[in-house]
C-alpha cells in the first residue's frame, strides 16, 4: 500500500523462460520490421478486460480497494505471457508495475515508458454506459468504447503492453535497456512514481528518453489551422495547493460583525478572481506558435510565424481564445474547496478555501505565494501551502530523441503538425525532469474538444481506431530506441 509498504527488494524478478537472450550473451537485433501482425479483436477484449477492473485511487489511502490493484496486475500478468517472461518485473510502493526490458547493451542511457492505472472515482449515475462496464458501440471505423480510464490513462497502459508482448513474442531485443512503468496513484500522491524514479537513481540507472502521457493530436486549437496538431508537452505547470484561512470570534447569527469570517474569505476568493496572474509568452509557447501557425492562414499566419514580433498582441489573443489557450499564458488559480461554519445559525470562528494553483515556467511556489499575499492584501487572511509542486524543467525540444519522437507519431499520423507546449496537468514524469532533459508527456490518440472534455467527467470513451493506432506508435517508437 501507498506510503506504508516496504522499500522494494533490489533485486527484480528476472525472467524464467530459458529462451530469452542474456545480457552477456547478446544475440543478433532482428529487423526493425520484426514484429507479430495485430489481431485488433483480441487486443480490444484485453483493453475491456482491464478497463472493468475498478482500481479507483483516493486521497485517504485507507479506503482504497486495494484487492481491485491486486487483480489488475495479476489480470496483467495473466494476459501479457511474453512480455513477464521476457521482462524483469517489480512491485515498487506496494502496487506500481516497474519492467526492465534488458537491451542488447546494457550501458548509455535508458528509455522509460510510463502510464498510470490507477482512475479516478466514477459513479453510474449520468453515464450513458456504465462506467466500468466497457461497452462497445457503434461498428467499423465509428467504434467507440465506453468507461473511466480509456483516455486517462489505461488506454496508454495497454497500448505499451499489446506493443512489447508482440515484439517480445517476435524475438526483438531493443538495442538498449527500457523500463516500462506503471504508476498506481498518479491521481492522488504519485508515491508509485517518486519511488521508481528513486531506485533508478539509486541503482545508477542512466535516464535517457522519457515518454508519459500528456498532449495528444487534437484539431480546431489554433485559428485558421485546419491540420491536426499532435501537441508533445515538453515541459509541466507546477501544481500546487494553497489554503486560505480565517479566524476569528465567532458568535450568534442574529447579531453578526460587520466583516464576518466568511466575508474576509469571499473578498480574498473575488480579488483573486479579478486580479489574475499576468500573461505572459514562454519560449516554449512562443515555439508552439510558430510551428502550428506556418500552417494558418494569412493574415494569421504572417503573425503567428512572427511571434517574437507580435508578443503583446499574441498574449492578449491567447488569452481570450479559451479555457486551453488562456492556461497556456499565465499561473491560474482556482478554488476548489470551501469549508466554514457547523452550524446553520452559529458565526464560524474558522473558515478555510483550497486553491489549486498552476504555476507557470519560469515562476516558482515561493514568488506565486508572495503574489497571492498581495492580491489578497488582507493580514487576516493567512495562506498556507497544502502541497507543493515546482514547474518542470523545460526538455529539449530537438535533437535526436525529440526527432525519435517526431517521427514516430508522423507515422501514426501523417497529416498532424508536430509541436512542442507546455503540459498544463500535473504527471507522474516530472519525477524525471531532474535527471534528464528527454521527457516528454504525449497520449498517441487523436481527441476530440468533447472527448477531452470527459477526462475525470461522465462519459469517458475512446475511438477504438484511435487506440489501434496507438498500439503502432509504440510498435514504432520501441524498434527504435
Amino acid at each position: 500500500m501507498s506510503g506504508s509498504s516496504p522499500e522494494p527488494s533490489p533485486q527484480p524478478q528476472r525472467p524464467s523462460s530459458p529462451q530469452q537472450p542474456s545480457a552477456s550473451q547478446p544475440q543478433p537485433r532482428p529487423p526493425a520490421a520484426a514484429s507479430a501482425e495485430l489481431d485488433e479483436q483480441a487486443a480490444l477484449e484485453r483493453f475491456r478486460a482491464l478497463l472493468r477492473i475498478p482500481t479507483i485511487s483516493r486521497l485517504e489511502v485507507d479506503a482504497v480497494e486495494w484487492q481491485n490493484f491486486d487483480d489488475f496486475v495479476a489480470t496483467v500478468e495473466q494476459l501479457y505471457p511474453a512480455l513477464h517472461a521476457g521482462l524483469e518485473r517489480e512491485l515498487v510502493a506496494g502496487h506500481t508495475l516497474l519492467f526492465r526490458w534488458r537491451g542488447l547493451d546494457d550501458t548509455g542511457a535508458a528509455s522509460v515508458l510510463m502510464a498510470h492505472y490507477d482512475v479516478v472515482a466514477a459513479t453510474d449515475e449520468g453515464w450513458e454506459h456504465q462506467p466500468f462496464s466497457a461497452e462497445l458501440t457503434g461498428s467499423g471505423s465509428g467504434r467507440v468504447l465506453w468507461g473511466r480510464g480509456t483516455l486517462d490513462d489505461k488506454g496508454s497502459v495497454v497500448s505499451i503492453l499489446e506493443a512489447v508482448e508482440r515484439a517480445v513474442a517476435a524475438g526483438f531485443t531493443p538495442a538498449h535497456d527500457v523500463y516500462l512503468l506503471f504508476g498506481h496513484d498518479e491521481e492522488t500522491h504519485g508515491t508509485g512514481a517518486e519511488t521508481a524514479a528513486r531506485l533508478l537513481r539509486e541503482r545508477g540507472v542512466e535516464i535517457g528518453l522519457v515518454l508519459d502521457e500528456g498532449g495528444a493530436v487534437v484539431e480546431g486549437v489554433i485559428p485558421t489551422v485546419e491540420r491536426p496538431i499532435a501537441v508533445v508537452g515538453v515541459s509541466e505547470k507546477g501544481t500546487t495547493s494553497f489554503s486560505l484561512t480565517v479566524e476569528q470570534s465567532g458568535g450568534h447569527a442574529s447579531t453578526p460583525p460587520r466583516v464576518t469570517a466568511s466575508d474576509r474569505l469571499a473578498r480574498a476568493i473575488v480579488r483573486l478572481n479579478t486580479h489574475p496572474f499576468p500573461a505572459r509568452l514562454n519560449s516554449v509557447t512562443e515555439t508552439m506558435i510558430r510551428t502550428v501557425g506556418a500552417h494558418a492562414r494569412n493574415p494569421l499566419r504572417f503573425v503567428f510565424v512572427r511571434a517574437r514580433f507580435f508578443r503583446p498582441l499574441l498574449v492578449a489573443v491567447f488569452g481570450r481564445l479559451g479555457v486551453d489557450t488562456a492556461a497556456m499564458v499565465r499561473t491560474t488559480t482556482a478554488v476548489t474547496q470551501l469549508s466554514g461554519g457547523l452550524a446553520a445559525n452559529a458565526l464560524p470562528e474558522r473558515v478555510q478555501a483550497t486553491v489549486n494553483v498552476r504555476i507557470a515556467i519560469g515562476s516558482s511556489v515561493k514568488a506565486t505565494k508572495a503574489r497571492l499575499a498581495r492580491i489578497i492584501d488582507d493580514p487576516a487572511v493567512q495562506i498556507g501551502v497544502l502541497s507543493s509542486g515546482e514547474p518542470a524543467r523545460v526538455s529539449h525540444m530537438n535533437g535526436p530523441r525529440w526527432e525519435l519522437l517526431k517521427a514516430a507519431i508522423e507515422a501514426g499520423y501523417p497529416d498532424a503538425v508536430v509541436t512542442p507546449y507546455v503540459q498544463t496537468g500535473a504527471t507522474d514524469s516530472r519525477q524525471f525532469s531532474p535527471v534528464s532533459r528527454s521527457v516528454y508527456r504525449f497520449s498517441p490518440f487523436e481527441m476530440t474538444g468533447e472527448e477531452r472534455s470527459t477526462l475525470h467527467a461522465k462519459n469517458e470513451r475512446m475511438r477504438v481506431q484511435t487506440w489501434f493506432t496507438g498500439i503502432r506508435f509504440f510498435d514504432g517508437l520501441l524498434r527504435n530506441l
